[in-house]
């Protein structure tokens, strides 16, 4: 097993260790419920109260992991706990908790903890570097595709990109997202992002080869929200 492998065995063996807690898995690893799977060595999950943050924290601690400042670099504002666990000399795998909301660091918008237990439920999680499926509470594809147009950073825009063909109610996304933020100047800045010529070297990247129909499925997907 390579070291990509064993950190994502590692996210799944934690996962599977705090299964019983209340959390919601957002971010990296539940695009991968919907979606061709991505690597990612960092998992975020959302919990509803510190108390619920505080026994996560415990367990995972007790599973070899260690709690550390905030990152600057973090890409959200608001109370939340990191914790990271070293896989070997040179790797680290890591889990945000998020306690009680989400906010995103770049517009200030909020996804409280109701709106996303409200909006999640019970999925299968598939490995990408590992033939491993475990069942956790996860984010709805819509409201997910929500909070990563919003937030909007290369990660993000890689992912609504490949949720696009998916997503139901196009409709309540757009009030979702209107709610929050400037609809318009949002799709603008994405629809720069995805028809840039960087744009689908870069999510090869993340994805792998991707075929031209396929592309221009979910590029037709996407422009069209």
């Amino acid at each position: 097993m390579d070291a990509l492998q064993r950190r994502e065995k590692e996210i799944f063996d934690t996962l599977g260790a705090i299964r019983g807690h209340s959390f919601v898995v957002i971010g990296g690893y539940a695009v991968n419920a919907y979606t061709l799977p991505r690597f990612s060595v960092d998992c975020d999950i959302v919990t509803g109260n510190p108390d619920h943050a505080h026994q996560i924290g415990e367990l995972l601690i007790r599973h070899g992991y260690t709690h550390e400042k905030t990152p600057p670099t973090a890409p959200y504002h608001g109370s939340f706990e990191r914790y990271e666990k070293r896989i070997e000399k040179d790797f680290t795998v890591s889990m945000d908790i998020l306690i009680g909301h989400v906010m995103d660091r770049q517009t200030d918008s909020i996804f409280s903890w109701e709106w996303i237990r409200e909006h999640s439920a019970a999925r299968l999680l598939r490995g990408k570097t590992i033939i491993e499926e475990l069942k956790v509470d996860i984010i709805d594809i819509d409201a997910l595709f929500v909070m990563k147009f919003i937030c909007a950073r290369a990660t993000d825009i890689r992912d609504i990109f490949m949720l696009a063909p998916d997503i139901q109610e196009r409709e309540w996304i757009k009030k979702e997202i209107i709610h929050r933020y400037d609809f318009d100047e949002r799709l603008k800045w994405i629809k720069e992002k995805v028809q840039s010529k960087q744009f689908k070297d870069g999510l090869q990247g993340v994805y792998g080869i991707i075929h031209p129909r396929v592309f221009e499925k979910h590029r037709k997907a996407l422009l069209e929200i």
